[in-house]
C-alpha cells in the first residue's frame, strides 16, 4: 500500500519560519569550528617553536646553566664578525651548504625527470623498474650513511677496490663533496622521479597527438608541451629539493664527520652540534634563523623565476 505526501505535508514537516527548498543559514563561527584542530596543532608544534627559537636567540642560553642573560641581538652580530670564532665556523659552514646544494640540485632535478619519462612508457615490467628507483628513497639516512661510509672508506672500502683506486673518498675534497652528492642522488632521486611521473601523467594525452599530427619532433613535443605541462611540478620540486638540500645533515655526520677540516660540516650540522653538543642554544638558536633567512629567500627567487616564465 503506498502513501501519498502531499505538499501540504512537506510544509509541515519543514522547519518553522522556513520553505522546504531553502538552504540551512550557516553559523558564523562554522568555518572556524573546523580550522580550530588545525589552527590549534599549527599553533602549539609551529608557531610557539618558532617564537621559543627566537626568544632564545636573544639570550646567552646554556642549558646547564640557571641564569640565560638576555644579550638582544649579540648572537647575531657574533655571526656577521667573520674575524669572531662563531662567525668564521658559521660562514664556513655556510659555505659548505651552499657548495653542497649547487652541486646536488642540478642533478636531482634533471635525472629525476629523465627517469621519469622512461618510467611512463610502456614496456614490460615497468612497475619493477620503477620500484627499483623508489626502493633507496625507503632506506633512514642512519642505513644509507652506515652502508656507503664502509663502501667508500679509502682503505677497506668496495668502491675503491673493484675500481681499482685510490681515493679517500671521505677524508679528500673534492673526492668527499663528489661522495655526498652521489650518495644523495642515489638515495632521494626515486621520490622526484614519483613526482615527476604524476606530472607526466596528468598532462592530457591529447596534447601530444595534436602535435603529433601537426609533424612535431619528439624534442619540440618534449619542449612545447612536456615541459610547460610540469610547470607546477617543476615549481615544486625545485623549492623543496633546494630546501632538503640546504637541510643536509646526516650524509655530513655519518659519511664524512665534516672531513676534512670541518670543509663538508653543513649548517644544520653545526646548529646541531653547536646546540646540542657545546650546549649554546643561544647561539645556535640564531644560526637557525639566518638559514632560515637565506632559504626563504631563495624559495622567493624560485617562485619568482617561474611566474615571470609562465607570464612570457
Amino acid at each position: 500500500m503506498s502513501v501519498q505526501i502531499g505538499p501540504g505535508d512537506l510544509a509541515v514537516a519543514a522547519a518553522p519560519g522556513r520553505s522546504p527548498g531553502t538552504p540551512r543559514r550557516m553559523r558564523p563561527w562554522t568555518p572556524y569550528a573546523f580550522l580550530a584542530p588545525y589552527l590549534i596543532l599549527f599553533a602549539v608544534f609551529m608557531l610557539l617553536p618558532i617564537g621559543f627559537g627566537f626568544w632564545t636567540s636573544l639570550h646567552e642560553w646554556d642549558i646547564n646553566l640557571p641564569d640565560k642573560p638576555f644579550v638582544g641581538l649579540e648572537n647575531y652580530a657574533e655571526l656577521f664578525d667573520p674575524a669572531g670564532v662563531d662567525g668564521s665556523r658559521f660562514w664556513t659552514a655556510m659555505r659548505a651548504t651552499g657548495i653542497f646544494t649547487v652541486a646536488s640540485v642540478p642533478p636531482l632535478i634533471v635525472l629525476p625527470l629523465l627517469v621519469a619519462l622512461l618510467m611512463n612508457g610502456r614496456f614490460k615490467g615497468r612497475n619493477v623498474y620503477r620500484a627499483v628507483y623508489f626502493a633507496p628513497y625507503v632506506l633512514g639516512v642512519a642505513v644509507v650513511g652506515f652502508v656507503w661510509r664502509f663502501l667508500l672508506d679509502g682503505n677497506i672500502g668496495l668502491v675503491n677496490h673493484y675500481l681499482g683506486l685510490d681515493v679517500q673518498w671521505t677524508t679528500d675534497v673534492p673526492p668527499a663533496w663528489i661522495a655526498l652528492v652521489g650518495v644523495t642522488v642515489w638515495w632521494t632521486l626515486g621520490l622526484n622521479s614519483v613526482i615527476f611521473l604524476a606530472g607526466l601523467q596528468d598532462i592530457p594525452r591529447e596534447l601530444h597527438e595534436a602535435a603529433m599530427v601537426d609533424g612535431a619532433s619528439a624534442w619540440h613535443r618534449f619542449r612545447s608541451v612536456t615541459l610547460p605541462g610540469l610547470r607546477p611540478v617543476t615549481v615544486f620540486v625545485v623549492n623543496s629539493t633546494i630546501l632538503a638540500s640546504a637541510n643536509m645533515f646526516g650524509q655530513s655526520y655519518l659519511i664524512t664527520g665534516g672531513a676534512p677540516a670541518d670543509q663538508t660540516k653543513t649548517a644544520i650540522y653545526l646548529i646541531a652540534e653547536t646546540g646540542l653538543r657545546q650546549f649554546d642554544m643561544g647561539t645556535a638558536s640564531a644560526m637557525s634563523f639566518i638559514l632560515a633567512g637565506f632559504l626563504m629567500v631563495a624559495s622567493a627567487l624560485v617562485f619568482g623565476a617561474f611566474r615571470d616564465r609562465g607570464k612570457r
